[in-house]
């Protein structure tokens, strides 16, 4: 284990487009904010996610941007459709499970379980600013 990953219960940073290796799945089960960047490259963007039971990410579209989210810890529903209104996809999911956003669509997970979901997600091009942390959903909704 090195120095980095010895550190994870004092605070994740961003390590911008510096070559690292990670356990994701440590980091993403680490992690106890709704939102925060770990890695912000200039093509890519890796992002951590604590979903609080029975809340959830929020609907949303990126037009310009594909994104991959992968469950750690949780379980969940997902929706994806046309437009925030028609959410027509449905699939329950939990741990493992890895789920393809492609640009336009519109997408929202639920926490359906009794634990805090644990995602990391992965932005192509990067979606947030670098070093960006949410503590709640409301720091997100304000940016």
């Amino acid at each position: 284990m090195d120095k980095n990953e010895c550190n994870l219960t004092s605070r994740i940073i961003d390590y911008g487009g510096k070559p690292i290796a990670l356990n994701i799945d440590k980091m993403a089960k680490t992690n106890q904010y709704f939102r925060t960047a770990l890695w912000s490259g200039e093509h890519l963007q890796v992002t951590l996610m604590s979903i609080p039971v029975g809340t959830d990410i929020g609907a949303e579209m990126h037009p310009n941007l594909d994104q991959f989210l992968r469950i750690e810890d949780g379980c969940a529903l997902v929706m994806m459709g046309k437009s925030k209104s028609e959410l027509c996809y449905h699939k329950k999911v939990d741990n493992n499970y890895a789920i393809f956003v492609p640009a336009g669509a519109w997408h929202n997970i639920i926490n359906t379980g009794n634990i805090p979901l644990k995602i990391y997600s992965i932005y192509a091009p990067p979606q947030h600013p670098y070093g960006t942390v949410h503590r709640i959903k409301a720091d997100a909704e304000h940016h």
